[in-house]
């Protein structure tokens, strides 16, 4: 694997990271498996396809200088800061899944190698007795997968729990006692600073370095525009007639917005901190526009698994929320 360094040791936006990502992915075209660290200032960074509104405390953000951040990634409502460092892995590998659980498994071999006995959660964590230390999220571009996440090293609990405001049966709504309980933070189970341990990690993961330049830099600013954009980062957020809200085990939270007039679906959007694996669009919602809202006209719509498009949703399960009451 080759390890992507900067020119300089600046700390940047979230947002540079993400962008970065993509520019190793589309330029750096070359290289079968690349891999950076980086550390942000207090930051709050929501998933693809989740409302802003209903997944920060936005006051709170600005009361206490936290930047609000989106990814290109499904999953969920994550707070980064100084205290913790952020995984980038970038492989031409085009099998998300198999590109996922492969990542995965070599955060966890490194911390085992650190005398750490992590466990991968099988969705999307790395545990250490029972308890998050890092999640992680994934995306497809063509030609290339890219996955991000978090590792607790340490952090400011205070922040993490009132800059996030998910559903009320998500753990983090019931305090910073409670939150504490379920995540691990490294510093309690290694000797290593926060330092040693990215150089720990460095070195079990990559073989090479790749120095980018100024001019790399440069391009690397130009697409992070997008990411900086109001539209990208709130989105447009429109009003639909019908929400229907569940959540299925191994699978995340979904809040769908439907526009229904004489029973033909006339719009539909699904939000939430699932797993993308394909395009939502093309394979999902596009089908769907101007299908009667029943069983049978949305089976046939949709006439192929769907577990390639949201990673472990069951087209039955599917069809289930759109129709019940």
């Amino acid at each position: 694997m080759v390890y992507i360094e900067l020119p300089g040791k600046n700390t940047r936006r979230l947002s540079f990271y993400l962008a970065m990502e993509e520019y190793v992915a589309r330029t750096l075209n070359t290289l079968d498996d690349c891999f950076f660290m980086w550390q942000v200032q207090p930051s709050v960074i929501v998933g693809r396809n989740q409302l802003i509104e209903t997944e920060v405390n936005i006051p709170f953000c600005k009361a206490h200088n936290i930047s609000v951040y989106r990814r290109k990634s499904g999953g969920g409502c994550v707070y980064a800061d100084m205290s913790n460092v952020m995984f980038s892995y970038i492989t031409r590998d085009e099998n998300v899944n198999l590109t996922f659980n492969r990542y995965i498994n070599q955060l966890v071999l490194v911390l085992y190698r650190m005398g750490i006995d992590a466990k991968n959660s099988g969705r999307n964590d790395v545990m250490i007795d029972g308890k998050k230390v890092s999640g992680n999220a994934f995306y497809h571009i063509p030609g290339h997968s890219i996955v991000h996440g978090t590792m607790l090293y340490d952090t400011d609990m205070q922040n993490m729990v009132h800059s996030i405001t998910p559903s009320n049966d998500k753990l983090i709504s019931k305090g910073v006692q409670s939150v504490r309980q379920h995540i691990a933070l490294l510093k309690d189970y290694t000797q290593m600073s926060l330092e040693e341990f990215k150089s720990f990690v460095r070195q079990n993961l990559c073989k090479e370095t790749l120095s980018l330049s100024d001019e790399d830099v440069i391009k690397i600013e130009e697409i992070e525009q997008e990411y900086l954009s109001e539209r990208f980062i709130y989105g447009s957020n429109p009003k639909y007639a019908i929400v229907k809200k569940q959540f299925i085990k191994d699978v995340g939270h979904f809040d769908i917005r439907l526009v229904v007039k004489n029973g033909i679906i006339k719009d539909i959007d699904i939000l939430g901190d699932y797993f993308i694996c394909g395009d939502v669009d093309k394979r999902l919602l596009e089908p769907l526009r101007g299908v009667e809202l029943n069983e049978e006209s949305i089976a046939k719509a949709l006439p192929y698994p769907i577990d390639d498009v949201i990673m472990n949703l069951e087209t039955k399960d599917f069809i289930n929320m759109l129709i019940k009451p």
